[in-house]
């Protein structure tokens, strides 16, 4: 018998109409006979309202109680989505992440899944129900309630379907599937039939929001097939697999991630010699910061200096930190820039092309588009350029790879 995971998001989820549609939804498959589980978010905007009543209270909040109380979103979803299934015959069985025992560790607001025991929801499933999961949660070995971060449902979803060995994982939201990049940028992006794991791991990492990395990668791991659909029109979605699955040559370029939300620091005159940029990126990762692109410079006087990036919400701290860094390594000075943007162009099919990097320097330099910093790796070449320009760039580089044009064929 066929075992589906499905996973609905906050917007899927967010007023009783629509959890009233995602019901029929889950109904509509489950009638065919194949087994049913369903990862849920809390609904749209709860989990935002939750922590500004935290924030009314306290500025920084105890990490452990911000766990228990944003986990009451994904609670309210399961507990309404069961009431639904019910009024339409079908029975169905609402479990918190601790009650299914989704173990983690003890991490709070980004803790990480260790191992799930799926004995529970294999009873329920055998028994003709749906099983709803709350998704975003979990709990330690203590017992404590936590959570796995923003866009934890993802991860919820696919790691119950590695779990329970499923035969899929639907993940259902606002869009249709995986675009070459973002409609909302260039109209002319296309849906992708199939994407590979690499591809959408690069993605997600360099911005794309349809998915959250750590879903990629336990579904890459656990060789989970996954699938992107629609909550609010039919469709195939775009399905994620290997390259080696993929039954005809690679295009070039898949599709252009973008990131709004970075910022960079530089330092400036530090000594050229080894554990210098440990000395730098090390304080930075010891305040549990995430470092992206870095990039060091070394002058003829022998000083060196280092900038790097992070998420614009770690910019305060992490400008504090690399200041007293500055002081102690003799530095002369440090400096931060918030008005910038971070774009990749990401594809598989790089890999037997030359020339990709300078198409794309040469397609940005083609409109007055300054590059800042450089980084690549095997299926992908990021940017990072002045804010004002990103949707232009977008649109360019959407054109100069003919992406509009291009598209994986038909499952």
């Amino acid at each position: 018998m066929t075992l589906i995971v499905q996973k609905y998001g906050g917007t899927s989820v967010g007023s009783i109409e629509r959890i009233k549609a995602v019901a029929e939804k889950v109904a509509k498959l489950h009638r065919t006979g194949a087994k049913v589980v369903v990862a849920v978010s809390a609904m749209s905007g709860e989990t935002n309202r939750l922590i500004e009543l935290a924030k009314g209270l306290s500025e920084q909040p105890n990490l452990r109680e911000m766990d228990v109380l944003v986990a009451t979103g994904e609670q309210v979803t399961i507990a309404l989505l069961c009431i639904a299934l019910e009024s339409i015959g079908i029975q169905a069985r609402s479990y918190t992440g601790s009650q299914v025992r989704i173990l983690t560790d003890n991490a709070h607001g980004k803790a990480r899944i260790r191992e799930i025991d799926g004995h529970r929801i294999h009873t329920d499933l055998d028994a003709g129900r749906v099983v709803v999961v709350a998704g975003f949660q979990g709990a330690d070995e203590q017992g404590n309630i936590t959570t796995l971060g923003r866009g934890g449902s993802d991860t919820t979803a696919v790691a119950l379907a590695a779990a329970l060995k499923a035969d899929e994982c639907q993940i259902y939201t606002d869009v249709d599937g995986v675009y070459t990049t973002d409609p909302r940028v260039e109209p002319k992006a296309r849906r992708l039939d199939k994407i590979t794991f690499e591809e959408m791991l690069e993605m997600a990492s360099q911005g794309s929001k349809i998915l959250q990395i750590r879903s990629v990668e336990f579904a890459g791991k656990y060789n989970v097939p996954l699938r992107v659909l629609s909550s609010f029109e039919e469709g195939a979605g775009t399905l994620i697999t290997f390259e080696e699955d993929v039954q005809m040559e690679n295009p070039l370029i898949s599709g252009i991630a973008f990131n709004r939300d970075e910022a960079k620091l530089t330092i400036r005159g530090i000594p050229d010699q080894p554990g210098v940029a440990y000395k730098v990126i090390g304080a930075i990762s010891a305040a549990n910061i995430e470092v992206d692109v870095i990039v060091q410079n070394v002058a003829r006087d022998n000083s060196a200096s280092m900038t790097f990036t992070v998420h614009r919400n770690d910019l305060k701290r992490s400008a504090e930190i690399l200041k007293q860094t500055a002081a102690d390594l003799g530095a002369l000075e440090v400096t931060t820039d918030e008005r910038i943007a971070k774009i990749s162009i990401v594809g598989v099919g790089m890999r037997s092309h030359a020339g990709v990097a300078a198409q794309m320097f040469e397609a940005l330099a083609s409109e007055g588009i300054n590059i800042q910093l450089i980084t690549t790796s095997e299926i992908k070449i990021t940017v990072v350029i002045e804010e004002r320009y990103l949707e232009l760039a977008v649109r360019t580089l959407h054109s100069a790879f003919d992406l509009e044009q291009t598209g994986v064929q038909e499952v």
